[in-house]
């Protein structure tokens, strides 16, 4: 259960977005708070995972609230102005929502929330469902000032660069780069899919389409080399799916 605050000086948006809490099951409000003031109160207490904070209150904003934070909750923020939406990604917000916020929107940016909650906390998210029953099997990522949402089926394979990972996305010229480990980024990804197949390389197994020798080739000759420490597991899993055996 995701612990979260509501921080708004104007009432009638702390009604709805407590009446949009209580409709997703992994959220629960533990308190809202009417100005900047309340919000540190709340937080210092401690347990709170995620604050809906508006931009546009008065005396100490939104912004300059999250600023003063050192301990930082995930944030989401709301405001009547979409100028702000910049200036909010840039103090690592997962999201920003644009008064007058409907369910719909709501619903995507609590589960970019929970996405977020479980990547910080360690755990690999569960599928999330809206209440339709749609699932939602996906990654956010954050690159550049941008939350991506990437579906996990999507994903070919995964480079690691240091501190950085690029992933490579069917139908993308171009990977996305993000500031996260490999370590990170696979313990939030299904293992009966993904496997390491070399110390900077994760690949997708239902997206490969050829092995030649020791390597892994995508189309247009771009190919993933399988690493010696990774090999053993890597052509198990192939013999497994091979039928050229004889009887």
């Amino acid at each position: 259960m995701i612990r979260c605050i509501i921080v708004d000086d104007e009432p009638l948006a702390v009604k709805q977005l407590e009446g949009y809490v209580n409709r997703i099951p992994y959220l629960t409000c533990v308190r809202s708070c009417h100005s900047a003031a309340e919000a540190v109160e709340a937080i210092n207490e401690g347990g709170v995972d995620a604050m809906f904070v508006d931009i546009n209150m008065p005396d100490v904003n939104g912004i300059e609230l999250v600023r003063s934070l050192d301990n930082m909750p995930l944030v989401v923020f709301t405001t009547a102005y979409s100028e702000y939406a910049i200036e909010g990604f840039r103090v690592d917000a997962v999201d920003y929502l644009l008064k007058p916020i409907g369910f719909e929107d709501f619903l995507k940016a609590a589960n970019k929330l929970y996405e977020f909650y479980c990547m910080r906390n360690g755990s690999r998210p569960a599928v999330v469902e809206d209440e339709a029953g749609v699932q939602h099997d996906c990654l956010f990522v954050k690159s550049d000032y941008r939350m991506l949402r990437v579906p996990i089926d999507s994903i070919k394979y995964i480079e690691s660069m240091s501190e950085y990972v690029r992933i490579y996305v069917e139908g993308n010229s171009k990977p996305i780069i993000s500031l996260l480990s490999m370590k990170k980024i696979e313990e939030n990804l299904p293992s009966s899919s993904f496997m390491r197949v070399h110390r900077s390389y994760l690949v997708n197994l239902n997206r490969i389409k050829e092995v030649s020798r020791m390597r892994i080739v995508y189309d247009n000759d771009v190919y993933v080399p399988i690493g010696e420490m990774y090999k053993e597991n890597f052509f198990a899993y192939i013999e497994k799916h091979f039928v050229g055996k004889n009887s």
